[in-house]
């Protein structure tokens, strides 16, 4: 061990061959290193939690006039496709053409039927049709304009029939003027005759063509009047029997009649309750049952533009219960485009008050938003896809609506979305905006990797190296840099997610660009600078890779300078304004937090030997850590000091020619000496641990002598804390290795301190025990006397000794097995053969004192 390395043995058999194996095993190199080499652990930097629900928080760095507005409405005609070739205009103009009383037979008209009853119904019926469709009645979807009988794609919206109201008046003004109509009956004819079947029977079996009579088709009406005289109406009628011949050919007569019993009553019942929001939702569940019973939701069933624009009109309707109901069935209409983008607004603005949260819960509205990511383009519609993002990050702060992301595949669905965002380049018109859905995008991820089951799928899938990817495409995006540093800052702090990024190797040049290119932006380096110290933690391998980064270390003592005088100047200005206060701030400053994850890192790169020694001869590094001493105490800033005692210890382990540590040596004594005069413990043992080290120096020992720490140290020998007892033996230890200083341990107590802290921790702690060994065995070189050396705690150590010695006594079988192979490896190979060979010393130098009894362990 380093700390007895000047220790002067016994000359016929070196104790320290005995103690040491000829090759260590893994588990006990790690605990050499957890006592001489400390790495450091420190709190993530604190993210505030955004306090309302927004599109960007107030972070947001974009100017007002990038962000994509909030406003919806579900226009539909805008999403009308332009049509790729202009028709000439007509050379002739419409004429508006009056009639007679007697020129009412010059009308196209059915032939009436025999008998007149059959006028009378017949007429009513048809004139009931026809009233429905000149008034635009957007739930029949029989009659279309001319101009719209050809084929039009999928994407195209029902709003589009709203034009028909013009054209179907000019058309149908003479048939309005001359039939009679009731006002009071405002059922369409195809509800009145389904009614009459359904009562006399004759569904089963003719289908088809009941439903034909239904429409008031029939042969007769389907002949033109050869008295006729207006060819214009006798085309119009044509085009709209073809295009209902056409509907009858593309829908199956099963989905004809259940529209006409299953969802068009509910359209209706939707109508009637415009003012009672409980009936409403009623009608809008039943709605999405129902479709989803008859197989309708999607873009393939043909009455869909009837049953959006009744829902479309129910949207303005001032209630989130209501709106959220008709996002669900508008979403599974798989609509696009302008209606995407508005369902989607009108989503993300019922999510935004939480107390929302347990409808969409109820609603299971999340699926319709997954679905949405899954199945849009992300070129087209990525607009509507920031909307669905955000809304799906506000559920995601919702412990109940996270789970249930993570269990339907949100994870996946997200890692595909940034795959796709990294394959778009830097020069595509598109760039600019997915940088807004990335936002959005990790900052959901971000709150899915609390989940554990949801940080196990990040680790089984490549999403380290596309975080990287994306952080690299956009380093000039503040806010993407911002997301995805916050995002690595919390899952690093995971051991199993930590390892999966050590493995990136371009992840390190990646954060050190960023350190070198933002140093002014303090959240962002202070994020980086987390990252790396949780990377180089426990991962050897990191830990190389990162100092190997051409210009490393430089970047690291550039930010060390930076930061280290903008605290001190900031320290200035507050004792300027009030030095003679001693109250101190609660928290670091930004400053001081910064200095803080960069000493971390610095600490933990210490341990790496090779990197261990480069650092320790770094003399900007060094004379920085010691700059930190000098004007900081333990009392303004407790974890910036205690940090930059430790990392002075740790280099001070390496003895190179050219270390830093060693030419400073005396003068960074005198400040782990403020140190240990402190009163705060972590500090005085932190201290302790770095005199430890330096105590191997005789400058350094006889400076303890002088200033009389040594009894300091031995005092921190009854503290009842292992870590404290383990530094000051080393103190103690290496000082008793010069002949002269050896009577030091009578003082104070120490040699019954030594004594005591064998019996309460040697048990439990090997290393421990063989260091106090270590200590007594120097202590006792030339005694030829036990008492003498000893006195009244001599016996006592005999019979500790003997019980130690004792392997059925001294170990623990009732641990695990691998932590009791390890003790009993620990105690065969360091600790028997060293307390073996003091007992014998004891023993032959003893004298007749009175049995004591050792306490059981």
């Amino acid at each position: 061990a380093l700390l007895c390395r000047g220790m002067q043995p016994s000359k016929a058999e070196p104790f320290y061959s005995l103690s040491m194996p000829k090759q260590k095993t893994n588990s006990e190199i790690i605990n050499e290193a957890r006592n001489f080499l400390r790495t450091l652990r420190t709190q993530r930097p604190f993210t505030p939690i955004e306090d309302q629900r927004r599109l960007f928080g107030s972070g947001f760095s974009g100017a007002p006039q990038n962000r994509p507005p909030s406003v919806f409405s579900f226009d539909l005609a805008e999403s009308r496709p332009v049509p790729g070739v202009r028709l000439s205009p007509l050379d002739h103009k419409p004429i508006l053409v009056t009639f007679a009383k007697d020129e009412a037979s010059s009308i196209f008209l059915p032939k009436p039927p025999a008998d007149a009853a059959g006028v009378r119904k017949a007429g009513s019926a048809r004139a009931r049709l026809l009233r429905r469709i000149s008034e635009g009645n957007f739930l029949s979807a029989k009659m279309v304009p001319p101009d719209q009988n050809e084929e039009k794609p999928e994407s195209e919206e029902p709003a589009m029939m709203s034009n028909l109201h013009s054209s179907n008046d000019n058309c149908l003004a003479e048939q309005r003027s001359n039939t009679p109509f009731n006002e009071e009956s405002r059922q369409l004819i195809c509800n009145e005759h389904i009614g009459r079947m359904e009562r006399e029977g004759f569904l089963k079996g003719t289908a088809g063509r009941v439903l034909f009579q239904l429409r008031g088709e029939s042969d007769q009406t389907k002949k033109p009047d050869p008295n006729s005289s207006q060819p214009r109406s006798t085309s119009w009628k044509r085009r709209v029997t073809g295009l209902e011949d056409e509907i009858r050919i593309n829908e199956s007569e099963e989905e004809e009649i259940f529209w006409h019993f299953n969802i068009l009553p509910i359209l209706h019942e939707l109508e009637k309750v415009e003012d009672n929001i409980e009936n409403l939702c009623l009608a809008c569940t039943k709605l999405y049952q129902a479709l989803n019973e008859g197989n309708m939701l999607g873009k393939g069933f043909k009455r869909r533009h009837v049953l959006l624009k009744t829902l479309y009109k129910l949207v303005d309707i001032d209630s989130d219960p209501l709106c959220l109901k008709l996002a669900k069935i508008i979403l599974a209409m798989k609509v696009d485009g302008k209606n995407l983008l508005s369902v989607c607004k009108l989503v993300f603005k019922i999510c935004r008050n939480e107390k929302n949260d347990e409808l969409i819960q109820e609603d299971g509205l999340l699926d319709c938003l997954l679905e949405v990511l899954r199945t849009e383009d992300l070129l087209q519609d990525n607009e509507a896809l920031l909307y669905c993002m955000r809304t799906i990050k506000f559920m995601s702060g919702n412990a109940v609506l996270l789970e249930e992301m993570v269990n339907k595949g949100a994870i996946e669905t997200l890692l595909q979305i940034m795959k796709q965002i990294n394959n778009i380049k830097e020069n595509d018109t598109h760039f600019c905006n997915l940088g807004h859905l990335l936002v959005q995008l990790t900052a959901t991820l971000r709150n899915l990797a609390e989940f554990p089951p949801a940080r196990q799928q990040l680790l089984c899938s490549t999403a380290a190296s596309e975080l990287c990817v994306a952080l690299e495409q956009r380093l000039n995006d503040k806010d993407v840099r911002a997301c995805i540093g916050r995002m690595f800052s919390k899952l690093s702090s995971y051991n199993d997610f930590c390892a999966a990024l050590a493995d990136c190797s371009r992840c390190y040049i990646l954060f050190l660009a960023l350190l070198n290119k933002h140093q002014k932006q303090q959240d962002l380096v202070i994020r980086i600078l987390f990252i790396l110290g949780n990377l180089t933690e426990k991962n050897n391998q990191a830990r190389e890779q990162l100092f190997e980064e051409k210009g490393s270390v430089d970047t690291l003592i550039s930010l060390f300078q930076t930061y280290h005088e903008l605290d001190l100047n900031a320290q200035k200005r507050y004792h300027e304004r009030g030095g003679e206060e001693k109250t101190h701030p609660r928290h670091p400053s930004e400053a001081e937090n910064v200095l803080i994850k960069l000493i971390r890192v610095l600490a933990n790169l210490s341990v790496h030997p090779r990197v261990g020694a480069a650092l320790a001869a770094a003399h900007p590094v060094v004379e920085l850590l010691v700059a930190v001493l000098e004007y900081k105490s333990v009392e303004d800033c407790e974890e910036l000091v205690i940090s930059a005692t430790t990392t002075i210890s740790n280099l001070s382990y390496y003895k190179v020619k050219s270390s830093a540590v060693q030419d400073k040596k005396l003068h960074i004594a005198k400040m782990l000496l403020k140190l240990l005069m402190s009163n705060n413990m972590d500090g005085v043992v932190e201290a302790v641990r770095a005199f430890g080290n330096l105590s191997q120096d005789h400058e350094i020992c006889d400076f303890i002598m002088q200033r009389k720490i040594y009894r300091f140290v031995i005092a921190l020998l009854d503290a009842k804390n292992q870590d404290v007892c383990f530094s000051a033996c080393g103190v103690l230890l290496n000082l008793t290795v010069d002949q002269n200083k050896r009577a030091l341990l009578m003082e104070e107590g120490g040699i019954g301190n030594l004594v005591d802290c064998l019996r309460d921790f040697g048990p439990a702690d090997w290393q421990l025990a063989c260091l106090i060994c270590k200590t007594l065995w120097n202590y006792c070189e030339n005694c030829t006397r036990a008492t003498s050396c000893f006195g009244e705690d001599t016996n006592t150590l005999l019979v500790l000794l003997t019980s130690l010695l004792d392997e059925e006594l001294a170990l623990d079988y009732s641990l695990d097995r691998d932590l009791r192979d390890h003790h009993k490896l620990c105690w065969e190979r360091e600790f028997k053969p060293l307390a073996e060979k003091l007992l014998e010393r004891i023993q032959s130098h003893r004298s007749f004192l009175p049995t004591v009894t050792i306490p059981p362990f």
